[in-house]
C-alpha cells in the first residue's frame, strides 16, 4: 500500500474543470451559472458543455473556471451540493 498523494494544484489555476451531474432541466443550468458567478465572477459561460444521459433524465455540465484557491473550490462544491436536483459534483 502506497502513501501516494494527489497532485498539488498551483493557484491560480486557469481552465480548472468542474463537472456537475443533475436532473435535466433549465433550472440546473441556471443554478450552476449562478453559483459559478458568485465564486468565479466573469467565468466564460460560452465554454459550458452539456451532455444528456441516454434516457434524457440527467445532464452533465462541465464548467471551466480560474480556480483561485482551495477555499473557493470548497465553497463552490458546498453551494452546488445544497441543490437537491444535483446528484454529483466532481
Amino acid at each position: 500500500m502506497s502513501d501516494q498523494q494527489p497532485p498539488k494544484i498551483e493557484f491560480p489555476c486557469e481552465n480548472y474543470p468542474i463537472k456537475v451531474l443533475g436532473e435535466a432541466g433549465p433550472e440546473l443550468h441556471t443554478y450552476v451559472v449562478e453559483i459559478m458567478e458568485r465564486h468565479a465572477p466573469g467565468f466564460d459561460q460560452t465554454r459550458i458543455s452539456i451532455k444528456e444521459s441516454s434516457k434524457g433524465r440527467y445532464h452533465s455540465l462541465t464548467v471551466w473556471i480560474t480556480a483561485t484557491g482551495v477555499e473557493q473550490l470548497t465553497a463552490i462544491h458546498e453551494d452546488l451540493r445544497i441543490n437537491r436536483s444535483i446528484k454529483m459534483v466532481m
